[in-house]
Protein backbone atom coordinates (compact mmCIF):
# COMPACT_ATOMS: atom_id res chain seq x y z
CA UNK A 1 0.00 0.00 0.00
CA UNK A 2 1.74 3.10 -1.01
CA UNK A 3 2.91 5.58 2.29
CA UNK A 4 0.38 8.14 1.42
CA UNK A 5 -2.15 6.37 1.70
CA UNK A 6 -1.20 4.69 4.81
CA UNK A 7 -0.92 7.92 6.20
CA UNK A 8 -4.49 9.24 5.40
CA UNK A 9 -6.48 5.87 6.76
CA UNK A 10 -3.74 6.13 10.00
CA UNK A 11 -4.71 9.84 10.84
CA UNK A 12 -7.80 8.84 12.73
CA UNK A 13 -5.95 6.00 15.08
CA UNK A 14 -2.83 7.26 15.75
CA UNK A 15 -4.01 10.05 18.20
CA UNK A 16 -6.43 7.88 19.85
CA UNK A 17 -5.88 4.91 23.03
CA UNK A 18 -7.75 1.71 22.47
CA UNK A 19 -10.34 2.80 24.30
CA UNK A 20 -11.05 5.51 21.56
CA UNK A 21 -9.95 8.28 23.83
CA UNK A 22 -7.49 10.74 22.91
CA UNK A 23 -3.73 10.11 23.58
CA UNK A 24 -2.43 12.61 25.80
CA UNK A 25 0.97 12.29 24.61
CA UNK A 26 0.44 13.71 21.18
CA UNK A 27 -1.93 16.51 22.28
CA UNK A 28 -1.24 19.59 21.27
CA UNK A 29 -1.72 22.81 23.58
CA UNK A 30 -3.14 25.68 21.47
CA UNK A 31 -1.22 28.13 23.62
CA UNK A 32 2.62 26.63 22.91
CA UNK A 33 2.28 24.94 19.97
CA UNK A 34 -0.54 27.76 18.25
CA UNK A 35 -1.11 31.49 17.77
CA UNK A 36 -2.88 31.49 21.27
CA UNK A 37 -5.83 34.06 22.41
CA UNK A 38 -6.72 37.04 20.34
CA UNK A 39 -7.79 40.03 22.20
CA UNK A 40 -9.53 42.79 21.19
CA UNK A 41 -8.74 46.51 22.65
CA UNK A 42 -9.40 48.92 20.10
CA UNK A 43 -12.64 51.14 19.15
CA UNK A 44 -14.36 50.23 15.79
CA UNK A 45 -15.84 52.54 13.05
CA UNK A 46 -17.02 50.47 10.09
CA UNK A 47 -19.52 50.76 7.20
CA UNK A 48 -21.66 47.31 7.44
CA UNK A 49 -22.71 48.26 4.46
CA UNK A 50 -19.68 48.10 2.28
CA UNK A 51 -18.09 45.09 3.73
CA UNK A 52 -18.74 42.27 5.47
CA UNK A 53 -15.25 41.72 6.34
CA UNK A 54 -13.53 45.25 7.93
CA UNK A 55 -10.07 44.33 8.71
CA UNK A 56 -10.49 44.96 12.50
CA UNK A 57 -13.59 42.86 12.86
CA UNK A 58 -11.00 40.10 12.41
CA UNK A 59 -8.93 41.37 15.73
CA UNK A 60 -6.76 41.50 13.17
CA UNK A 61 -3.25 40.70 15.32
CA UNK A 62 -0.74 39.10 13.17
CA UNK A 63 1.58 37.91 16.30
CA UNK A 64 -1.74 36.27 18.06
CA UNK A 65 -2.89 34.35 14.67
CA UNK A 66 -0.04 33.23 12.98
CA UNK A 67 -0.81 34.20 9.52
CA UNK A 68 0.37 31.97 6.70
CA UNK A 69 -0.46 30.17 3.60
CA UNK A 70 -2.74 28.36 3.14
CA UNK A 71 -5.08 29.91 5.08
CA UNK A 72 -7.22 27.89 7.65
CA UNK A 73 -10.88 28.38 8.02
CA UNK A 74 -12.73 26.21 10.70
CA UNK A 75 -16.31 25.88 9.92
CA UNK A 76 -18.10 25.07 13.33
CA UNK A 77 -21.56 24.23 14.24
CA UNK A 78 -24.46 21.85 15.97
CA UNK A 79 -25.26 19.02 14.30
CA UNK A 80 -27.78 19.57 11.09
CA UNK A 81 -27.36 23.49 11.19
CA UNK A 82 -25.35 23.24 7.49
CA UNK A 83 -22.06 23.17 7.45
CA UNK A 84 -21.23 20.50 5.08
CA UNK A 85 -23.91 22.25 2.99
CA UNK A 86 -22.02 25.26 3.17
CA UNK A 87 -18.08 23.80 2.30
CA UNK A 88 -19.94 22.53 -0.51
CA UNK A 89 -20.99 25.96 -2.02
CA UNK A 90 -17.67 27.78 -0.76
CA UNK A 91 -15.95 24.82 -2.64
CA UNK A 92 -17.73 25.39 -5.93
CA UNK A 93 -17.78 29.15 -5.83
CA UNK A 94 -13.97 29.31 -4.91
CA UNK A 95 -12.52 26.64 -6.53
CA UNK A 96 -12.09 28.31 -10.27
CA UNK A 97 -9.85 30.72 -8.47
CA UNK A 98 -8.37 28.88 -5.52
CA UNK A 99 -5.91 26.09 -4.85
CA UNK A 100 -8.11 24.19 -2.26
CA UNK A 101 -8.38 21.19 0.07
CA UNK A 102 -10.94 20.15 2.45
CA UNK A 103 -10.32 18.34 5.88
CA UNK A 104 -13.76 17.02 7.25
CA UNK A 105 -14.40 15.74 10.71
CA UNK A 106 -16.78 13.20 11.93
CA UNK A 107 -16.70 10.98 15.56
CA UNK A 108 -17.05 7.61 14.15
CA UNK A 109 -17.49 8.37 10.50
CA UNK A 110 -16.27 9.61 7.28
CA UNK A 111 -19.76 10.47 6.21
CA UNK A 112 -19.27 14.32 5.30
CA UNK A 113 -16.56 13.61 3.48
CA UNK A 114 -17.93 11.33 1.21
CA UNK A 115 -20.76 13.39 0.75
CA UNK A 116 -18.39 16.45 -0.48
CA UNK A 117 -16.76 13.53 -2.59
CA UNK A 118 -19.85 12.37 -4.32
CA UNK A 119 -20.82 16.00 -4.85
CA UNK A 120 -17.83 16.55 -6.83
CA UNK A 121 -17.00 19.92 -5.14
CA UNK A 122 -13.06 19.36 -5.16
CA UNK A 123 -11.38 16.29 -6.66
CA UNK A 124 -11.19 13.53 -3.70
CA UNK A 125 -7.84 13.67 -3.09
CA UNK A 126 -8.35 17.17 -1.70
CA UNK A 127 -10.68 16.25 0.77
CA UNK A 128 -9.46 14.21 3.94
CA UNK A 129 -11.25 12.39 6.84
CA UNK A 130 -10.75 12.98 10.44
CA UNK A 131 -12.54 10.08 12.43
CA UNK A 132 -12.21 11.84 15.68
CA UNK A 133 -13.75 9.12 18.18
CA UNK A 134 -14.32 12.07 20.56
CA UNK A 135 -16.55 14.76 21.67
CA UNK A 136 -16.00 17.14 18.29
CA UNK A 137 -14.70 20.00 20.53
CA UNK A 138 -11.62 17.56 21.36
CA UNK A 139 -10.52 17.54 18.09
CA UNK A 140 -10.66 20.92 17.33
CA UNK A 141 -9.56 22.99 20.04
CA UNK A 142 -7.54 20.59 22.99
CA UNK A 143 -6.44 17.55 20.51
CA UNK A 144 -5.47 19.14 17.66
CA UNK A 145 -3.17 16.11 16.17
CA UNK A 146 -5.44 14.54 13.96
CA UNK A 147 -6.68 17.76 12.00
CA UNK A 148 -2.84 19.05 11.77
CA UNK A 149 -1.60 16.05 10.15
CA UNK A 150 -4.22 15.86 8.10
CA UNK A 151 -3.51 19.42 6.81
CA UNK A 152 0.19 18.76 6.85
CA UNK A 153 -0.88 15.59 4.17
CA UNK A 154 -3.15 17.99 2.03
CA UNK A 155 0.11 20.48 1.78
CA UNK A 156 2.32 17.87 1.02
CA UNK A 157 -0.06 16.77 -2.16
CA UNK A 158 -0.34 20.52 -3.29
CA UNK A 159 1.87 22.85 -2.13
CA UNK A 160 0.79 25.53 -3.52
CA UNK A 161 -2.61 25.55 -1.67
CA UNK A 162 -4.51 29.00 -1.00
CA UNK A 163 -7.03 28.21 1.29
CA UNK A 164 -7.77 24.54 3.72
CA UNK A 165 -11.83 24.33 5.32
CA UNK A 166 -11.79 22.51 8.30
CA UNK A 167 -15.53 21.46 9.26
CA UNK A 168 -15.82 20.20 12.57
CA UNK A 169 -18.12 17.54 13.80
CA UNK A 170 -21.49 18.68 14.75
CA UNK A 171 -21.29 20.40 18.06
CA UNK A 172 -22.96 22.76 20.72
CA UNK A 173 -22.75 26.35 21.39
CA UNK A 174 -19.82 26.68 23.43
CA UNK A 175 -17.37 25.07 20.17
CA UNK A 176 -14.20 26.63 18.86
CA UNK A 177 -11.17 26.18 16.77
CA UNK A 178 -7.71 26.13 18.40
CA UNK A 179 -5.96 29.36 16.85
CA UNK A 180 -3.21 26.74 16.58
CA UNK A 181 -5.58 24.53 14.09
CA UNK A 182 -7.85 27.40 11.99
CA UNK A 183 -6.90 31.26 11.22
CA UNK A 184 -10.48 32.18 11.53
CA UNK A 185 -13.52 30.77 12.43
CA UNK A 186 -17.16 30.16 11.11
CA UNK A 187 -20.19 29.03 13.20
CA UNK A 188 -23.40 28.10 11.83
CA UNK A 189 -26.65 28.19 13.14
CA UNK A 190 -30.19 27.13 11.57
CA UNK A 191 -33.49 28.73 11.85
CA UNK A 192 -34.67 25.12 12.78
CA UNK A 193 -33.72 26.07 15.79
CA UNK A 194 -35.79 28.38 16.88
CA UNK A 195 -35.11 31.66 17.34
CA UNK A 196 -34.48 32.09 20.85
CA UNK A 197 -30.76 30.07 19.77
CA UNK A 198 -28.81 33.22 19.33
CA UNK A 199 -29.15 35.13 22.18
CA UNK A 200 -28.44 32.00 23.99
CA UNK A 201 -24.83 32.88 23.28
CA UNK A 202 -21.93 30.93 23.67
CA UNK A 203 -18.53 31.15 22.50
CA UNK A 204 -19.52 29.70 18.86
CA UNK A 205 -22.01 32.76 18.93
CA UNK A 206 -20.10 35.18 20.35
CA UNK A 207 -16.66 35.33 19.47
CA UNK A 208 -16.34 33.60 15.84
CA UNK A 209 -15.13 35.69 12.66
CA UNK A 210 -18.51 35.08 11.56
CA UNK A 211 -22.08 33.84 12.04
CA UNK A 212 -24.21 31.98 9.70
CA UNK A 213 -27.53 31.72 10.12
CA UNK A 214 -28.83 29.19 8.01
CA UNK A 215 -31.79 27.55 6.86
CA UNK A 216 -33.81 30.89 6.38
CA UNK A 217 -36.74 29.62 4.25
CA UNK A 218 -37.89 27.29 6.79
CA UNK A 219 -38.52 30.72 9.44
CA UNK A 220 -42.41 30.81 8.44
CA UNK A 221 -42.38 26.93 8.73
CA UNK A 222 -40.75 26.68 12.22
CA UNK A 223 -42.04 29.80 13.56
CA UNK A 224 -39.02 31.86 14.03
CA UNK A 225 -38.58 35.54 13.24
CA UNK A 226 -35.82 36.36 11.72
CA UNK A 227 -35.62 40.09 12.91
CA UNK A 228 -35.73 38.76 16.35
CA UNK A 229 -32.84 36.60 15.29
CA UNK A 230 -30.25 39.20 13.86
CA UNK A 231 -31.64 41.71 16.42
CA UNK A 232 -30.36 39.42 19.07
CA UNK A 233 -27.06 38.23 17.33
CA UNK A 234 -26.12 41.15 16.69
CA UNK A 235 -26.42 42.18 20.43
CA UNK A 236 -24.42 39.32 21.26
CA UNK A 237 -21.70 40.11 18.97
CA UNK A 238 -21.03 43.69 18.64
CA UNK A 239 -19.69 44.56 15.33
CA UNK A 240 -19.31 41.36 14.56
CA UNK A 241 -20.87 40.05 11.01
CA UNK A 242 -23.34 38.05 10.33
CA UNK A 243 -25.27 36.66 7.50
CA UNK A 244 -28.22 34.99 7.22
CA UNK A 245 -28.94 32.56 4.15
CA UNK A 246 -30.74 29.77 2.91
CA UNK A 247 -28.05 27.28 1.60
CA UNK A 248 -30.54 25.28 -0.53
CA UNK A 249 -30.75 27.98 -2.82
CA UNK A 250 -27.99 28.94 -5.70
CA UNK A 251 -26.69 32.03 -4.52
CA UNK A 252 -27.39 31.11 -0.87
CA UNK A 253 -23.59 30.70 0.06
CA UNK A 254 -22.51 33.97 -2.29
CA UNK A 255 -21.51 36.27 0.86
CA UNK A 256 -19.79 34.04 2.72
CA UNK A 257 -17.85 33.28 -0.29
CA UNK A 258 -17.23 36.98 -0.46
CA UNK A 259 -16.44 37.07 3.25
CA UNK A 260 -13.73 34.73 3.00
CA UNK A 261 -12.19 36.38 -0.29
CA UNK A 262 -11.91 39.20 1.79
CA UNK A 263 -10.31 37.45 4.50
CA UNK A 264 -7.69 36.35 1.98
CA UNK A 265 -6.91 39.70 0.71
CA UNK A 266 -6.43 41.24 3.88
CA UNK A 267 -4.07 38.10 5.53
CA UNK A 268 -2.21 38.49 2.31
CA UNK A 269 -1.36 42.36 2.39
Amino acid sequence: MPRELITELTIQKQWKQEDGTPNSSRSYDHCDHGPGNRHHDHDHNHDHATSLCPVDNLLFDRETRGWGRPLRVGIGGPVGSGKTALVASLCQQLSSELNLAVVTNDIYTTEDADFLKRAGVLEQDRIVAVETGCCPHTAIRDDIAANLEAIELLEQRFPDLDLVFVESGGDNLTATFSYGLVHVQIFVLDVAGGDKVPRKGGPGVTISDLLVINKVDLAELVGADLSVMMADARSKRGDRPVVMCSLRSTDGGEKVAAWVREVLEHTAA
